[in-house]
């Protein structure tokens, strides 16, 4: 029992944001400031402290390339799936049905179940998923369907079409200019990522065998202790009940997408992967991770309304939490 008491301490930090907003202590919009601080400095110092403090052997990249490989295959499956579903459901279904809370929520989990040693391959997995999650699910998103980064998605389109209109320039010149706008979406949206530039620069290191002083772990590690904190707790200052009908729809489609293949993938991770039984067990349990809280960000962007989003996350936690435990005691049977 006691190795339940973390993750269900971060649910608590979910209802307790979602509370304070209901009584107002927060207001609607102050979830911003929290995404900017866990965006731009508490996440990054997350991931360096994860590395400074705990070996990463370089053969662990094989699952980073897992990690990459779940999270990007949903996307592409949902886009080809619903070319008849309208745009707005498109571009939410998209964004909140793949990749994988690994850091805010994922990380904690594994560690009161398999100890400290499940960080070192929770974090190989998080490195590919967070290709997807911190840039390219996004990136993806706005360039299949044709929507303008810098404005929502009813600033630009008000009708049910499955994407937005475009006109592709027939022009030499003009086609030029268009990929070359693509390319700087594309680079902008990875690298002006501030978690997805860390794990560079920590793979770049890693591979060079260059060690992380001390004091700079020392120095993030307050920072960095305060990770799932903060996540849960932006959480639960954006999060709504759904408004209606269509949102519950919504959940459960973006629930139904994410069950099966979350359960493939750890079943996968468990048979596939070339590593020792705990290491594997991490993995299955990353692949059982909720939504991301990167998704609730984009679907602010894009949507200009993360609530559902952050309502989907809410309850992805309780679902992944259930699904966790329960791997965790079946495959502690089997081995």
């Amino acid at each position: 029992m006691s190795t339940l008491i973390q993750p269900i301490a971060l649910l608590a930090i979910i209802l307790t944001g979602y509370l304070f907003k209901r009584a107002g202590k927060f207001k609607n919009r102050d979830y911003r400031i929290m995404q900017v601080a866990l965006f731009n400095l508490v996440l990054p110092c997350a991931i360096i402290y994860s590395f400074a403090t705990n070996p990463h052997d370089s053969s662990m990249l094989w699952i980073s390339v897992f990690g990459f490989v779940v999270a990007f295959i949903p996307p592409v499956l949902i886009f080809l799936t619903t070319r008849h579903t309208p745009v707005q459901d498109r571009a939410f279904t998209m964004l909140n049905g793949s990749g994988f809370n690994i850091g805010c929520f994922c990380f904690p989990v594994a560690q009161a179940f398999l100890g400290t040693a499940a960080i070192v391959p929770a974090a190989m997995f998080d490195i590919g998923n967070c290709v997807m999650v911190a840039a390219g699910t996004n990136v993806m998103t706005q360039t299949l369907l044709h929507i303008q980064p810098g404005k929502t998605l009813d600033e630009q389109y008000q009708g049910h079409a499955p994407v937005l209109p475009y006109t592709k320039p027939k022009d030499r010149d003009a086609r030029r200019l268009a990929r070359h706008a693509l390319l700087r979406n594309v680079a902008k949206g990875f690298f002006g990522s501030i978690p997805f530039d860390t794990y560079l620069v920590m793979i770049v290191l890693m591979l060079a065998n260059v060690k992380i002083p001390a004091v700079v772990a020392t120095f993030v590690e307050p920072l960095a202790n305060a990770n799932s904190f903060v996540a849960m707790l932006m959480v639960g200052m954006l999060m709504d009940l759904p408004a209606g009908r269509d949102d519950v729809m919504k959940l459960l489609k973006i629930i139904g997408l994410r069950l099966p293949f979350g359960l493939l993938s750890a079943v996968c991770a468990w048979f596939v992967l070339p590593f020792g039984a705990n290491v594997r067990e991490a993995v299955v349990m990353c692949c059982l991770a909720p939504i991301a809280v990167f998704s609730t960000l984009f679907t602010d962007e894009v949507l200009g309304n993360a609530k559902l989003a952050g309502f989907s996350l809410s309850v992805s936690a309780i679902i992944g939490l259930v699904m966790m435990t329960g791997a965790h005691f079946l495959l502690a049977a089997i081995a």
